[in-house]
């Protein structure tokens, strides 16, 4: 057995032992949307579960744009549920909220309701956060938007980290942005307009911007494996995060679904996309799939791809890496990662 280290200079085949992911960005699953008001303790559970039996251990359950009541109900079933299972306590330390503060055009805002589209708004943000219980530990905006970048100082003051996505912003506004606070671009390369100018562009000043790290998703879907090995090498194993991004239909079978206000398409392979569109609705695979599609798309050994899906994310969030929840799985060269024990199965 093969202990996954970031500093290890092979990759032979083989079975692996690895700190357990963690995902910063896990919308659902199975048909369970975490931006529901009438989201259940045992639905998170549901989420909790699958997402162990693909290796990770912990993540962040992500709100996306929703009318304001809707958000604040979603946040307080969260809360519920951890308050009522310490183990799902354990497993989620906190709550991503991805919107409502994010472009309002067709391709940046990608699968979130245009409706529910808004400036940022602090008083609002912190009727969120007391329904989370100051749970917020990660919140994804568009930095152009008036009043985004006061947000983001205020935000960071209070110690909740701030990353940059669904954005059309220029150059000088990912710069104000980053000195204002933001540190990290949320899933880089998605959630941006289909066709950019060669440069300057959104994705071009977010790689040339020192003071961000990176998530992407890396799941054959989001990203081609030519942009993968790019962003990689641009930013670096130690910044750059992994991300399934999970939406409500990850895992479920192919054809048509209502979700997010919106009709929806599961394609043979897992792609979930705004049916009868191109744009993408959120991951149809969970956060294994990445690991083995970075390591054959960037020329990353298991190990970094390890570090990218399980030590970066909880370094950004301040969280320490567990050592005794591993996950262990078979890897063979180019192929995929089969978890044969998830986090919590080894005692």
């Amino acid at each position: 057995m093969h202990l996954a280290r970031h500093d290890a200079a092979d990759a032979p085949p083989g079975r692996w032992a690895a700190p357990s992911f963690f995902d910063p960005q896990v919308n659902g699953g199975l048909g369970v949307n975490f931006t529901s008001p009438d989201l259940t303790t045992k639905q998170v559970r549901t989420v909790a579960d699958e997402c162990r039996r693909h290796g990770v251990g912990g993540f962040l359950p992500t709100v996306i744009t929703a009318a304001p009541e809707v958000i604040e109900a979603a946040l307080a079933a969260l809360v519920r549920a951890r308050e009522a299972a310490p183990d799902l306590a354990r497993m989620i330390p906190g709550f991503h909220l991805e919107g409502p503060f994010l472009a309002p055009d067709d391709g940046p805002r990608g699968a979130h309701p245009r409706p529910h589209v808004r400036d940022p708004d602090w008083d609002l943000f912190r009727r969120w956060q007391d329904a989370a219980g100051g749970l917020v530990r990660l919140v994804t905006l568009a930095p152009e938007r008036p009043g985004a970048l006061p947000l983001i100082e205020k935000l960071t003051e209070s110690g909740v980290v701030v990353g940059l996505g669904h954005t059309a912003a220029d150059g000088d506004t990912i710069r104000a942005a980053v000195k204002a606070g933001a540190r990290v671009s949320t899933h880089l390369g998605n959630g941006c307009h289909a066709v950019l100018p060669r440069h300057p562009n959104v994705l071009w000043d977010q790689l040339a911007e020192d003071g961000l790290w990176m998530s992407i998703i890396p799941d054959g879907h989001h990203l081609p494996a030519s942009a993968v090995k790019t962003f990689v090498r641009a930013k670096g194993v130690g910044r750059t995060l992994l991300t399934c991004d999970a939406g409500p239909l990850a895992g479920c079978r192919p054809g048509r679904y209502r979700e997010w206000g919106a009709d929806l398409e599961v394609l043979p392979g897992g792609k979930v996309v705004v049916a009868g569109t191109p744009y993408l609705a959120g991951g149809g695979h969970f956060t294994d799939t990445c690991v083995a599609e970075v390591v054959r798309a960037a020329g990353v050994t298991p190990a970094e791809a390890v570090e990218m899906a399980a030590v970066r994310p909880r370094d950004l969030l301040g969280l320490p890496v567990p050592a005794d929840d591993p996950v262990v799985f078979d890897w063979d060269p180019g192929g995929e990662v089969r978890v044969v024990a998830g986090p919590g199965s080894i005692g």
